[in-house]
C-alpha cells in the first residue's frame, strides 16, 4: 500500500538552499571589506554606550533636576533594546538581515537626532529609546558573519567584531571628548548623525543580502510583557530608597513587574508564534549561554560608566572650593556683601576621596584608551582561541579578569589614583574582549541556520536586560549615598545637598555587587557543556 508524502506545515519551513555565502575562493580584499562595512556601521552601538556613558557626568549640568536618574540615560535603552531586538532579530529571518540592519540604523539615525537637538530631559529620553533599537545590528551582524563568510573565517571574524567594539571604546570617548569640551555634548550626537549615515551608505554597497530566510509569523505580546515587567521591577530598584522600599506604592511596582515576567513565559509557551522559542531559549546550550552572559554584562555596562563618572567628578578640595566661590557670588548677588573666604567654612558630609575633575578628552586619554587599546588585542586572539579550543575557555578567562578587576576598583576607590584606575581599565579590555567574543560564539554554534536571527535576537535582550539591571543597581546605590554640604557663615550653618556626587560607599558597594554578579557568571561558565570542542562556525544542524 502506498503513503502519502508528508507535507511539513508551511509556517515551520526553512528555506535553507543557500545563504548566499562565498566560495572559500573568495579574495581576501573582498571578505575583509565586508567585514570592515559591518563592524563599521554595528560599531554605533559601543560607540554611543561609551560616549554617553563617559559623558554622564557633563549631561547632567543641562538636566541638573533629575539627579542619579541620570543613569537612565543608560538603563532606558537596555530596557528598549531587550524588547526590540527578540523581534528584530526574528524579522532578519524573515525578511533579511541586511535589510532589518538598514531598518536599525535609521531609527538610530533619528534618535541621534532628537538628542541633538533637545533640552527637554524627557524628549531626550524619547531619543535614547529610539538609538536602542540600533542594538539588535550587533547581534544580526553575527548571522550576517555566520550567513556570508566562509567557515574557517568565522570565528576569527566574530573575533573582529568583537575587537570593534574595543576600537570604539578608544574612539568613542576620544571623539566625545574633543567635541564635549570644545563644544556641548550635544555635539557628540550630531557626530553619530554623521557617523550612521556614512557607514550605512558603505554598508548598503559592499554588504551582500543573506538568501536564508524563515517563513514565520509574530505575536510579540510575551515580549512585550517582559520588556514592562523589567522597566516595572527597575523602576522599583531605582526609587524603592527614596518611595521606602516596604511601602505598598513602592512594592505595587515590584508586583506587577515580576507577574509581567511570569506572563512572558506563560504566554511564549502558549503561543503559536512565539518571538522566543522556549524550547530553543531552555535547551542546555541557549539556556547556560544566556544564563552566563545574563548575570557577566552588567560588569561589563557598570566599570565604564561609574569609573567616567568618577574621575570627571571635581576632588573633593576642589568641590569645597566651587561651593565656597559659590556662597561668595551669591551674597554678592543678593545682598551687595563682599565676603572673605576665610569666613566661609564648608564640610562634607560624608567626604569622598576619588575624582580628578577630568574633561571629557581628558578621560579618555587617561582611562578610557586603556580599555579599547587593549580590547583591539585581545578580541581576534579570543576569535582563534574559540577556532581551537572551544568558546568556553575564552569566557572563563573572561569572567576571572572582570572579577579581579572589580574588587581591584572596590579597594582602589577609597585610596584614589588616575594611575590604578588606568591600570585596572587596562586589564579590564582583556575580559571586555574575552566576553564579547565568547559570548558571540557560543550563540553562533548553538544555534540551527534557520533560527539565527531568534538567536541574536534573545542574546541581544539578555545583554540590554543585563545592562539595565546593573546601572539600575548603581543608580540605586548612588542615591543612597549622597554628599551633604555643611555651610558655615558668620555663625549660621546651612545644609546643602551636592547634586551628582556620591560617597565612596555607594561606588565601593557597585563593585562588589557586579563582583558577585559576575562570580555567578563564571560559575555558569565553569560548569556548561556547551563550547568546549573548537567552533563548529555555525554548522549546527537544527
Amino acid at each position: 500500500m502506498a503513503t502519502s508524502p508528508v507535507v511539513p506545515d508551511p509556517e515551520l519551513v526553512d528555506d535553507r538552499t543557500d545563504s548566499g555565502r562565498l566560495d572559500d575562493d573568495t579574495g581576501r580584499r573582498r571578505i575583509i571589506a565586508i567585514v570592515i562595512a559591518m563592524v563599521l556601521l554595528a560599531e554605533v552601538v559601543p560607540f554611543q554606550l561609551s560616549m554617553v556613558g563617559a559623558a554622564l557626568q557633563k549631561i547632567t549640568k543641562t538636566f541638573s533636576g533629575v539627579g542619579a536618574d541620570i543613569n537612565w540615560a543608560i538603563i532606558l535603552p537596555g530596557v528598549v533594546g531587550a524588547a526590540v531586538t527578540p523581534i528584530l532579530g526574528k524579522l532578519s529571518d524573515m525578511w533579511g538581515k541586511k535589510r532589518i540592519f538598514l531598518v536599525c540604523a535609521a531609527f538610530f539615525l533619528v534618535g541621534s537626532l532628537l538628542d541633538a537637538l533637545t533640552s527637554n530631559w524627557w524628549v531626550f529620553l524619547a531619543g535614547r529609546g529610539l538609538q536602542a533599537f540600533s542594538v539588535a545590528m550587533s547581534v544580526i551582524t553575527y548571522g550576517l558573519v555566520r550567513d556570508l563568510l566562509p567557515r574557517r573565517y568565522v570565528p576569527l571574524a566574530l573575533g573582529v567584531v568583537a575587537s570593534g567594539v574595543g576600537f570604539s571604546a578608544v574612539i568613542g570617548p576620544v571623539v566625545a571628548g574633543l567635541l564635549v569640551d570644545n563644544y556641548d555634548w550635544r555635539a557628540m550626537f550630531w557626530f553619530l548623525v554623521i557617523y550612521t549615515a556614512v557607514t550605512a551608505a558603505l554598508f548598503t554597497v559592499l554588504v551582500p543580502e543573506s538568501a536564508l530566510r524563515s517563513r514565520q509569523r509574530i505575536q510579540p505580546y510575551g515580549v512585550l510583557a517582559l520588556a514592562v515587567g523589567m522597566l516595572a521591577t527597575l523602576i522599583y530598584v531605582d526609587k524603592g530608597h527614596d518611595w521606602g522600599w516596604g511601602r505598598p506604592t513602592s512594592l505595587i511596582w515590584l508586583i506587577a513587574g515580576l507577574v509581567l515576567i511570569a506572563a512572558f513565559y506563560l504566554i511564549e509557551t502558549r503561543s503559536s508564534a512565539p518571538i522566543m522559542d522556549m524550547r530553543l531559549l531552555l535547551g542546555p546550550k541557549m539556556r547556560w549561554t544566556l544564563l552566563m552572559v545574563l548575570f557577566g554584562i552588567g560588569g561589563f555596562a557598570v566599570v565604564p560608566t561609574a569609573t567616567g563618572y568618577m574621575t570627571q567628578t571635581p576632588g573633593a578640595e576642589e568641590l569645597r572650593q566651587n561651593v565656597i566661590q559659590g556662597v561668595l557670588a551669591q551674597a554678592h548677588r543678593t545682598a551687595g556683601v563682599n565676603l572673605n573666604p576665610a569666613a566661609v567654612h564648608v564640610t562634607l558630609d560624608p567626604g569622598y576621596h576619588y575624582g580628578s575633575g577630568y574633561g571629557m578628552l581628558s578621560y579618555a586619554l587617561h582611562i578610557g584608551v586603556m580599555t579599547g587599546a587593549v580590547g583591539m588585542i585581545f578580541g581576534p586572539i579570543a576569535g582563534l582561541l574559540a577556532r581551537r579550543i572551544g568558546a568556553r575557555v575564552p569566557a572563563v578567562i573572561a569572567c576571572v579578569v572582570v572579577i579581579l578587576v572589580a574588587i581591584g576598583f572596590a579597594f582602589a576607590v577609597p585610596h584614589y589614583s588616575w594611575v590604578t584606575f588606568a591600570l585596572l581599565s587596562a586589564v579590564f579590555g582583556i575580559g571586555f574582549a574575552f566576553f564579547y567574543t565568547a559570548a558571540s560564539v557560543l550563540i553562533v554554534d548553538g544555534v540551527p541556520e534557520g533560527q539565527h536571527g531568534i538567536g541574536s535576537g534573545m542574546l541581544g535582550a539578555i545583554m540590554g536586560l543585563g545592562t539595565a539591571i546593573g546601572t539600575a543597581v548603581m543608580t540605586a546605590l548612588q542615591a543612597a549615598h549622597p554628599i551633604t554640604a555643611h555651610i558655615e557663615v558668620m555663625g549660621r550653618t546651612v545644609t546643602q545637598p551636592i547634586p551628582q556626587v556620591f560617597a565612596d560607599r555607594g561606588y565601593v558597594l557597585t563593585f562588589w555587587t557586579m563582583a558577585g554578579a559576575v562570580l555567578i557568571a563564571l560559575v555558569v561558565a565553569v560548569v556548561m557543556r556547551h563550547g568546549r570542542g573548537p567552533s563548529s562556525a555555525g554548522s549546527t544542524e537544527p
